[in-house]
């Protein structure tokens, strides 16, 4: 890059520079490098320069540039310093090419070597010119570097510098800003030439002032000031290096001091903050100068208070403080103090800015704060009176800011360390605060001990005894004592007052350090200040403080006396009392700041004084624990190793007083202490330890008596942390004292037996009364402490009776709630340990061991089996773990029952869920417990005679270790191993599977030890089983086991599973029938125990079983399918249900009957499980097939007569069986199988059979019978795959049908039973015939290819004895029109007689719905088989006519009516023989029948008569029509229309019978016309029967009249109307015959009735009456009607 440079500078005569066209010509000796000089500067300008190769960029690229000008300038400096003033002159530069020239010419400039005379005149010109131009943003850079290089040159050319810049420096004109910046400049790097220049360039620049408007000047002549000054101050502290002519300081001062006036006066009021700021920073070089001047210092304190007077504007406060402090500072060195007047003036805006509130935009107002304090203690010096007596002003106020702010100056007048500052001032000081200390304000209070220690520390100790040292105690007391009684409420209070704490607690450090001869007074407050309060924070310094007071009280008496040997003691309360509280509390040495230290040397600075006796030993243990201490932090020491530690301490000292009553007074001390502590708290712990141990080494054992009875009087027996402890510190007493402990416990217990059958127990303290359980738990616990501390012969006396004695009546006297039982299991355990721990037991037998076993056991079996909620059965288990270690041990009936109780305790308890971690641990601690006790008891029973009665608690072991995931698998595997290796043992029925169950998951247990010690296992036990059962075991088999063996070595899952298959293989011809059972029930139970692994093992060997056996299972097949079924809705992963679900498969195959029975019969239809399964049969289509015929002839099987079972396959396929569970899985399967499989050769036996069962029972209501079974047993919800909606009969076969019409693509027929809503009206029990009629109907035109398989199974069901099957079978064969009886299939199977025979004895049954289907059938025989219908007339006739004798329903009388007008019409006269005249007489008993129904069939069947009717019946037909002829005509106004339009068209059929030729039939006429006919009817029958037979015609009238009273107002009113016609036709002789008043009575009557019809129609009657009557009066007088 260099290279590259240095040529392209060079390369001077190609494309020379426009720019250089009007300069002056090269000189001859410029050797291009001006060009050079052009081509560099043209790079230093690029500034999209490429990176080269070596990567160089831009920046780089300029330094070079600008180095290789620099280096050349090095050889040729005039040269390359004429081409770059060249270049600056070239017109249009930029300025940053200028800026580049600029910084290249300095350091031309800096480089030694002379340059030219001319070039620098021309240089100085060009920069002198560059500077004063107009300055914008661009020319104040270049005025900027052009600046710096006349201060480079001026370094070496002075005299043209300064003579260039005192050319533009004239009084009285303002000259450029830069000027003057430059002139500075000079001052400052040249500053003993610059001297000479120094006095008229200040003189010409005070000149200027008046002209410099500017705020931009007047900050540069300011600063020029301060440089000026300050090269002043450097020459006059250096003027022996001066060859110039010397001037005075004062000589400079007298120049200097209109500048500042000026300054002050004029240009400090400016309202610019920054010109503010630049007079405030040059007043203090200037002051420098001007204040040692006697004169002028008079002059500076004048303008004192234009500086205070600018505290109120918005400059910054520090700089005007630092400006007065150096004044009075000054005034103070000169001893010239400032005015007197000025002083309240000063004092008070100093004193504003001490106590008012910082404005925000201050930033320096800390610093400020500490200038004014010097400021404050320079006037004390000077006016120290002045300055108390403005602070006494200050305190009267009661304003919190002012007294804390006049509190601390007073602070730091008193820390000023002036000789001057006498007593009298301190005296002044003292006053002022003594009249603060009334208040109560937390900060004042601070400010005040802050003096307090102040004096203290300055020497002024005499000043504060008495009400200094009386202040603080109050304000420690104080402090603590509100800091111990807070509230919570109150945060902000607790805050202030840990901020007084702390101060009073730094000055009680500071008074106690540097005060000599304290009072006794402060000494006994600090110590009982320890004695007594709560509040730990302020431990640590007390005990500081009066470590050193003790030092200063040792070392005064020590003094005093003359003596070192002297006695070293000093005013102490109770030395035991002191030692308790200070032992318990260093129990925590690192709260309060590590307060342990501090009261470990307190001890030791207090040992004479405290024990002489263990004062030698104190000074060798307590720097150890000192060390301790200093070794570890609060987060790496250890609780119990400190404990441990203090309480030896306590023992070793204990130790050097015996023979005293010292250790019995510490416990009293200790005791006293219990209540001053909170529970829980190490303190307290603690406490409780250290009494144990010190009432352990008492004497009198009386008096250790009274203090251990005492102590069991005043624990809170509730609080479980003071119950612990009582029970430790009566267990370390017994170390000394067991007799003395035994005794107070049992006088404890004589004097609470009067209350102890009370449900409390009361005491001296009313405060909480005790629980008896509560005291008789703490006293079993008490009891076995005893045990576990005391020494071991003692032990050996005392633990049968009294101390378990004790403990078994305690429990046994009480409720035994969950804490009393744990109590007692703890204190078996520890009286049990205890014992244990014993090493010379020799034959000791514990004689409560049975008992106590007892207990435990009863205790374990209360406990809930399905529930673990407390750790009793843990710790039961537990304890007979140490029982069983002690003598006399149990029997092997003592063990097995032990073993049986605790497995089946455990056993029976579900896995915790993964979110209750409570749970879970006392889950595992359970499982481990029973671990531990299994182990110990199968450990004393590993004979051949112990393991044979172990095998059944093997079992329910293998169980256990199963629900353990593997825990304990060691444990077991010992005790499995044992057992099998003993070969004389037989194994029971069920044993070996079972074993073999357990162990084969583990051959592809994920760790190799599991999966080879289980193979070892099944080794054993198929030897075991081969040489009992004899059985043929050959070596090529065990070399097959060990080659497996040697595959379940490695770590290839696919081998490992391959080997575990291979050996079932090799296990499975061992095996008969009743194992492979009991071995697959455990393989299944297995399932789900452990992980994956394990239960696709387990999988695999009942594949492989199944696979090998299935054939020889036939009875075992429910067995292994219940087993499997059991389990399988629990299995979670795919892989191992699929394996399952072919294992039932292929039972199924072979056993096809008794699984689907088995199947069937499971407690809820199509769980999820059985889906999967029926699932898994409709993927094999064959098969699913075979199964759907299995399932119909289950539901068939109901409808059909029972056969008697020949066969076991006969007797699982005739079993009793769901229903709905065969419904349900029907329906899957057609919904399932294959859709191209149409089932076109089951769809006839499929819709039959599900329409028989649509009809055995209709509506959701009709559920399982199973399933409701179910809802009685348990209480809650159905799973979530049963839905409600599905488990009714009626809905799962109406899907079924819907499926199946469907597989018949026929999208016609599936829209034409969705359109008619067949299946709509199946679903309702109203409307089901309706629906099976019409779905008979619409299969019969669709489904030709089907009706005769399909007419065989409608016979087969109208001859079942199920009714339903009957009803649905003949309302088929009602359907008459495209039905059964027009197929010609009957007649070529001869299938027609059966039907009718069939038809027949469904017409006797007694069920309504059958006989009317049945009469229907008969009748519709008519329509589809007419020709038949005289073969078996009698049989139709007969049947129809018994529906109309007898107390029958409507429906069914009505039904036989219709049939027999269906069959008349295909049958004549001489056909009906002698049944006509029965016919006849019971239709006309029907005409007023009160059912419409009836009426209408009545009239229809009549005129049906009337048409079979010949001749030979005529005249018999013409007295029946005579005896109906009134109530046909009345009820041809019926109120049912059809009734009565029937009765009309029966009426026209009957009238030839009177011999009146009249219509057949009215139909298609309006009603107005048909009532004229009949009316003309009416009048024509009366006027003939007038004329021939007037006698039937007067019966008529008295048969109409009957009908006025009948029940139908229609009726009552055509009564009346056919009356009156009558009247009007009858003659004057049968007139005379009528009682007329009878009659007029039963008008009269009507004229009351409801209707008005009737009431109209009587009217008119009544007057046809009259005029009748009339008539016959007028005849009877007159002769003639």
């Amino acid at each position: 890059l260099e290279e590259e440079m240095t040529e392209a500078a060079a390369d001077s005569n190609e494309d020379p520079l426009e720019e250089t066209e009007d300069l002056e010509p090269l000189e001859p000796d410029d050797g291009g490098t001006f060009q050079q000089v052009t081509n560099l500067l043209n790079i230093m300008d690029s500034g999209a320069a490429k990176t080269d190769a070596a990567g160089a960029g831009p920046d780089m690229r300029k330094t070079l540039a600008s180095v290789i000008i620099t280096e050349k300038a090095t050889s040729e400096p005039s040269v390359v310093m004429n081409a770059l003033i060249r270049c600056l002159q070239v017109p249009k530069i930029s300025t940053q090419r200028k800026v580049n020239i600029y910084n290249i010419l300095q350091e031309i400039i800096q480089q030694e070597g002379e340059l030219e005379e001319q070039g620098v005149q021309r240089l100085v010109a060009i920069a002198s010119k560059e500077m004063r131009e107009t300055l914008e943003a661009e020319g104040y850079v270049k005025a900027e570097v052009a600046s710096d290089t006349l201060a480079a040159l001026s370094r070496n050319h002075f005299s043209l510098v300064m003579y260039e810049l005192q050319h533009h420096l004239k009084p009285l004109n303002l000259t450029d800003e830069f000027v003057i910046i430059t002139l500075a400049k000079l001052a400052n790097g040249n500053v003993f030439e610059f001297m000479p220049y120094m006095g008229i360039t200040l003189a010409t620049i005070f000149t200027m002032l008046r002209l410099a408007n500017e705020a931009k000047m007047r900050q540069v002549i300011c600063s020029a000031t301060e440089t000026f000054c300050e090269t002043v101050q450097f020459y006059l502290r250096h003027l022996e290096d001066s060859v110039y002519p010397v001037m005075t300081e004062d000589q400079f001062a007298v120049k200097l001091f209109p500048l500042y006036r000026y300054f002050v006066t004029v240009w400090l009021r400016n309202q610019n903050p920054e010109v503010k700021l630049g007079v405030i920073k040059s007043l203090k070089p200037m002051l420098n100068l001007l204040l040692p001047n006697d004169d002028l210092r008079d002059q500076v304190y004048d303008y004192i208070p234009l500086l205070l007077a600018e505290y109120r504007g918005s400059l910054e406060a520090l700089f005007i403080t630092q400006v007065l402090r150096q004044i009075l500072e000054m005034s103070v060195t000169t001893n010239t103090p400032v005015p007197e007047m000025q002083l309240h003036t000063i004092f008070t805006e100093l004193h504003v800015q001490v106590c008012a509130k910082v404005p925000a935009q201050q930033q320096y107002s800390s610093q400020n704060l500490v200038e004014i304090v010097q400021c404050f203690i320079a006037l004390a010096r000077s006016y120290p009176k002045e300055l108390m007596k403005f602070f006494f002003s200050q305190i009267e106020m009661s304003k919190e800011a002012i007294r804390v702010g006049t509190l601390t100056l007073i602070r730091a007048v008193v820390s000023a360390d002036e000789p001057r500052m006498n007593i009298r001032t301190i005296s002044l000081a003292i006053r002022v605060v003594k009249n603060t200390l009334s208040d109560t304000r937390f900060k004042v209070r601070m400010a005040i001990l802050r003096i307090i220690g102040q004096l203290a520390l300055s020497g002024y100790q005499d000043r504060i005894k008495g009400w200094g040292l009386k202040y603080v105690s109050v304000q420690l007391t104080l402090s603590t004592y509100k800091l111990t009684n807070h509230r919570e409420s109150f945060y902000q209070r607790d805050l202030e007052e840990k901020m007084v704490h702390k101060v009073t607690m730094d000055t009680v450090r500071i008074i106690t350090s540097s005060v000599s001869g304290m009072t006794n007074e402060f000494w006994v407050r600090l110590l009982c200040y320890i004695m007594e309060t709560d509040y730990t924070e302020a431990l640590t310094p007390i005990c500081i403080s009066l470590t050193n007071l003790a030092e200063r009280q040792l070392h005064t008496k020590d003094a005093a006396a003359g003596v070192a040997s002297k006695s070293k003691h000093v005013d102490l309360p109770a030395p035991q009392k002191l030692l308790a509280r200070l032992l318990v509390l260093m129990s925590s040495p690192y709260k309060g700041e590590g307060r342990g230290i501090a009261m470990l040397n307190l001890l030791r600075t207090l040992s004479q004084s405290i024990a002489p006796s263990m004062a030698d030993m104190w000074e060798v243990e307590i720097p150890l624990l000192v060390k301790y201490l200093e070794e570890h932090t609060e987060f790496t020491w250890n609780q119990k190793t400190w404990e441990d530690k203090l309480i030896q301490f306590l023992r070793n000292s204990l130790k050097k007083t015996r023979g005293s009553n010292w250790s019995l007074r510490l416990s009293k001390e200790l005791n006293n202490q219990i209540e001053s502590f909170d529970s829980p708290s190490l303190e307290k712990g603690f406490l409780y330890r250290a009494l144990g141990f010190t009432l352990a080494m008492g004497l009198e054992a009386d008096k250790v008596e009274v203090l251990l009875l005492e102590l069991l009087y005043k624990t809170d027996y509730s609080n479980d942390f003071d119950r612990e402890g009582v029970i430790l510190c009566f267990g370390l007493c017994a170390r000394g004292q067991v007799k003395t402990v035994l005794n107070v416990l049992h006088d404890f217990e004589e004097r609470i037996q009067e209350s102890e059958q009370s449900w409390q127990i009361g005491a001296w303290r009313k405060d909480h009364p005790w629980r008896r359980e509560t005291v008789k738990s703490a006293l079993m616990v008490i009891y076995s402490c005893v045990a576990s501390y005391c020494h071991p012969q003692m032990l050996l006396t005392h633990v049968d009776n009294p101390i378990t004695a004790k403990i078994i009546h305690h429990y046994s006297s009480s409720c035994q709630d969950i804490c009393l039982k744990m109590a007692f299991m703890k204190s078996v355990m520890q009286v049990t340990k205890a014992i244990k721990n014993i090493k010379d037991l020799e034959d000791f037998q514990f004689a409560q061991k049975m008992t106590l076993t007892g207990i435990i056991t009863a205790t374990i079996k209360e406990e809930p089996t399905d529930s673990l909620v407390s750790p009793v059965r843990t710790m039961a288990m537990e304890a007979l773990s140490h029982l069983s270690n002690l003598k006399p041990f149990y029997s092997m009936e003592e063990n097995n029952e032990l073993m049986d109780i605790s497995i089946h305790s455990v056993i029976s308890l579900q896995p915790p869920a993964e979110d209750n971690e409570s749970i879970q641990t006392l889950y595992a601690n359970a499982m481990h417990a029973l671990e531990q006790l299994m182990e110990g008891l199968m450990q004393r029973q590993l004979d051949p005679k112990g393991l044979q009665e172990m095998v059944h608690v093997t079992r329910l072991l293998g169980s256990w270790l199963l629900s353990l995931q593997g825990l304990c698998w060691g444990a077991f595997e010992q005790g499995s191993l044992s057992l099998v290796a003993c070969y004389t043992i037989p194994l029971k029925l069920g044993q070996f599977g079972m074993l073999v169950g357990l162990m084969a998951p583990c051959t592809c247990d994920s760790h190799r030890r599991t999966r080879i010690a289980s193979m070892d296992v099944l080794s054993s036990l198929l030897d075991l089983h081969a040489s009992q059962t004899c059985s043929s075991w050959g070596p090529s088999k065990e070399l097959e086991l060990a080659k497996c063996k040697e595959d379940l070595q490695g770590p290839d899952v696919e081998k490992i599973f391959s080997a575990s298959s291979r050996i079932a293989k090799v296990a499975c011809v061992q095996f008969n029938c009743d194992e492979v059972v009991s071995l697959i029930q455990k393989l299944c139970e297995n399932i789900g125990a452990m992980d994956l692994q394990h239960d696709k093992a387990s999988v695999t060997w009942i594949g492989t079983f199944l696979q090998m056996r299935a054939k020889e299972l036939e009875d075992k097949v429910a067995e292994i399918l219940g087993a499997i079924l059991v389990h399988l809705p629990v299995v979670d992963h795919l892989e191992v249900r699929r394996c399952l679900i072919e294992g039932i498969l292929l039972l199924a195959h072979y056993h096809q009957e008794t699984v689907l029975t088995s199947l069937l019969r499971q407690p809820l239809p199509m769980e999820r499980h059985l889906t999967e399964v029926w699932l898994a049969v409709a993927e094999n289509v064959p098969f699913a097939r075979t199964m759907l015929h299995g399932l119909m002839g289950r539901l068939q099987s109901r409808f059909t007569p029972k056969a008697n079972a020949t066969s076991k396959a006969d007797i699982w396929r005739l079993a009793a069986v769901d229903p709905l569970m065969t419904l349900c899985t029907i329906h899957l399967l057609i919904q399932k199988i294959d859709v191209n499989d149409k089932l076109l050769d089951l769809f006839p036996d499929l819709i039959y059979t599900l329409l028989l069962q649509l009809s055995s029972s209709q509506g959701p209501e009709a559920m399982s019978p199973v399933l409701k079974t179910w809802r009685l047993v348990h209480a809650g919800m159905l799973p979530e795959e049963i839905n409600l909606q599905r488990c009714s009969w009626g809905w799962i076969t109406i899907q079924s049908m819907q499926l199946l019409f469907r597989r018949l693509n026929s999208e016609q027929l599936v829209h034409t039973l969705e359109e008619q809503g067949v299946w709509a009206l199946l679903q309702s029990s109203s409307t089901f015939l309706q629906g099976v009629g019409l779905l008979a109907r619409l299969c019969m035109r669709s489904m030709e290819g089907y009706r005769q398989r399909l007419s065989e199974l409608v016979l087969r069901g109208m001859d079942s004895d199920v009714l339903s099957c009957r009803i649905s079978s003949t309302a088929v064969c009602v359907e008459v029109r495209l039905g059964f009886m027009s197929d010609p299939v009957l007649y070529q199977e001869k299938l027609l007689k059966p039907t009718v025979l069939l038809l027949e004895k469904g017409a006797d049954q007694e069920d309504e719905a059958l006989r009317v289907l049945s009469l229907r059938a008969l009748g519709n025989m008519a329509l589809g088989a007419p020709k038949k219908v005289r073969q078996y007339r009698k049989l139709l006739l007969e049947k129809c006519l018994d529906s109309l004798r007898g107390p029958v329903s409507t429906s069914v009388t009505s039904e036989g009516m219709e049939a027999l007008a269906k069959i008349l019409a295909e049958l004549r006269e001489g056909d009906v023989g002698s049944s006509f005249s029965v016919l006849c007489e019971q239709c006309r008993a029907f005409f007023d029948s009160e059912s419409e129904l009836l009426r209408l069939k009545a009239f229809v069947l009549f005129g049906r008569l009337a048409k079979v009717v010949g001749i030979s019946k005529k005249h018999f037909f013409k007295e029946e029509v005579k005896k109906a002829w009134i109530p046909l005509l009345l009820h041809c106004q019926d109120p049912c229309p059809d009734a009565a339009q029937a009765c009309v068209a029966t009426v026209f059929q009957c009238a030839h019978f009177w011999g009146w030729k009249a219509p057949e039939s009215s139909s298609g006429r309006s009603d107005s016309s048909t009532a004229d006919e009949m009316t003309v009817l009416q009048t024509t029958l009366c006027s003939i029967l007038t004329q021939k037979k007037p006698a039937v015609l007067y019966s008529f009238l008295l048969g109409t009249m009957t009908y006025v009273s009948s029940n139908l107002p229609r009726i009552r009113s055509a009564a009346c109307d056919l009356a009156g016609v009558i009247m009007k036709q009858m003659s004057a002789h049968h007139l005379k015959k009528l009682d007329f008043p009878a009659l007029r009575d039963s008008l009269q009557e009507l004229q009351l009735d409801s209707d008005p019809g009737v009431r109209r129609a009587a009217l008119e009657t009544l007057k046809i009456l009259d005029t009748c009557s009339q008539h016959l009066l007028l005849a009877s007088s007159g002769g003639f009607c």
